[in-house]
């Protein structure tokens, strides 16, 4: 991703600054340019990036948030290390909550949210094909959060909702693993057919199974980078 704003390769539209910075740096640490305990500091990326500290600022804080990076005493926001067991816990929690997002969406989705779902499901089919990462993951989230609306459940919708902020680094940069993207795909497949189908149980299953996979894609990961926890 290039250093200027202006020329990223940002699918989203609506990406503010702040939201290229974040992935910018979410890109670096995850391909191991910034290493954990690297401080992050906000003159230089102000330099780097070439824009005002104030967008930098709300990376950093977008990234504090998903855990990517801490705030330390007398040295400012370092890069944290990634915890697979931290993460594992998240990943699980979060294939019950959007299982039952799927499970309540295949009861409670109208017909229109249905089809709405469904073309959501066959733009990301185009992007895949055309293998464009960044537009395959901005519809992605849409996908997920079409699937959290329709369950019709407030509460549950701001557990998922958290949930995904917090783990979206990672769900991000799994897409980059060999095959996921076609298989992300054929997995929305299956929650797709099981919501259409009006059966709670097996969209239950098919989103729970999709989210759990990607536990396996960071295991593999966080193995390769050096053990339970990068440092």
């Amino acid at each position: 991703m290039s250093d200027r704003i202006a020329a990223g390769k940002i699918a989203d539209k609506g990406a503010t600054r702040a939201d290229e910075v974040r992935l910018a740096i979410e890109e670096d640490i995850f391909l191991g340019r910034l290493r954990p305990g690297t401080r992050l500091d906000e003159e230089s990326l102000a330099q780097r990036f070439n824009i005002s500290r104030t967008p930098i600022r709300e990376a950093i804080l977008q990234l504090v948030h998903a855990g990517l990076v801490e705030k330390q005493p007398r040295q400012g926001a370092v890069v944290a290390p990634l915890k697979l067991h931290r993460m594992v816990q998240m990943f699980e929690v979060m294939s019950e909550i959007e299982g039952l997002c799927a499970r309540f969406a295949a009861r409670r989705m109208s017909e229109e949210e249905k089809q709405a779902l469904k073309r959501l499901h066959d733009t990301s089919k185009a992007h895949m094909e055309a293998r464009e990462l960044d537009a395959y993951y901005a519809v992605n989230r849409s996908f997920h959060e079409a699937v959290q609306a329709g369950s019709h459940n407030e509460p549950l919708q701001e557990i998922a909702r958290g949930l995904f902020a917090r783990l979206a680094p990672y769900r991000r940069y799994q897409l980059n693993h060999p095959n996921r993207v076609k298989d992300s795909f054929t997995e929305h497949d299956d929650v797709v057919e099981a919501i259409l189908a009006g059966d709670p149980e097996a969209a239950y299953a098919a989103m729970r199974r999709h989210v759990t996979i990607q536990i396996d894609i960071f295991t593999e990961f966080v193995s390769i980078m050096g053990g339970n926890e990068i440092q």
